[in-house]
């Protein structure tokens, strides 16, 4: 029996997974709204968790009954930024619920196999980035120090907008990876000119909420 439980669930994720994957990258139509990494990365696992789900309820009614009872006790309180999180949710529901009915290699495999999913389609999205307001004050210099100061951005490999230019202050709008630290920038742009009094501050612009 447990072997028959083995050889479904390592047929039936792989093929709930790859199902799941045309569904959510389908060719998208003219017109229709973008669609975001998280939301398709969403709909993928969501396929895996019916999957697992389906793995436990068999033909047990009881079983059936019993998830449901215990997927309406779920309540978000909390906003979730991420989709993913919400599903990871659902994931360890499943997980759980083999586990409780005693399908241990079922749970063990699922969790394996999801675990292996997310680490897969994570690793293809884009690098988290915040947004900075850089503002360099440098008094009758700002100018002519404008073009050593965006190549100095671009050695470290910040993407970046000019907003103001005047003689005595340059304004960029500038991206980083949040594990970047801005002491390596600033300090490449103070060098520029060490006798100079030299102003750089940086401020995160907190993306705005609805």
């Amino acid at each position: 029996m447990a072997l028959r439980e083995v050889r479904a669930a390592l047929f039936r994720l792989p093929l709930a997974a790859a199902l799941g994957t045309i569904l959510a990258l389908r060719p998208k139509r003219r017109g229709t709204p973008k669609r975001t990494t998280p939301v398709i990365q969403t709909q993928i696992i969501l396929a895996v968790v019916g999957a697992v789900i389906m793995l436990v309820v068999g033909t047990s009614l009881a079983r059936a009954f019993g998830i449901v009872g215990v997927a309406s006790l779920i309540r978000y309180r909390s906003k979730i930024d991420d989709p993913k999180d919400a599903v990871v949710m659902l994931c360890a529901l499943a997980v759980g619920l083999a586990s409780g009915v005693g399908l241990y290699l079922i749970a063990g495999i699922a969790t394996a196999f999801l675990l292996a999913l997310l680490w897969v389609i994570e690793s293809f999205e884009p690098r988290a980035l915040k947004i900075f307001d850089l503002k360099i004050s440098a008094e009758n210099e700002a100018e002519s120090l404008r073009p050593r100061i965006e190549q100095v951005l671009r050695r470290f490999r910040l993407p970046f907008e000019g907003r103001s230019l005047n003689t005595s202050e340059l304004s960029y709008e500038v991206q980083m990876p949040f594990d970047a630290s801005t002491d390596p920038v600033t300090h490449g742009i103070v060098a520029l000119s060490p006798k100079t009094d030299m102003g750089v501050e940086w401020t995160d612009k907190k993306p705005k909420t609805k």
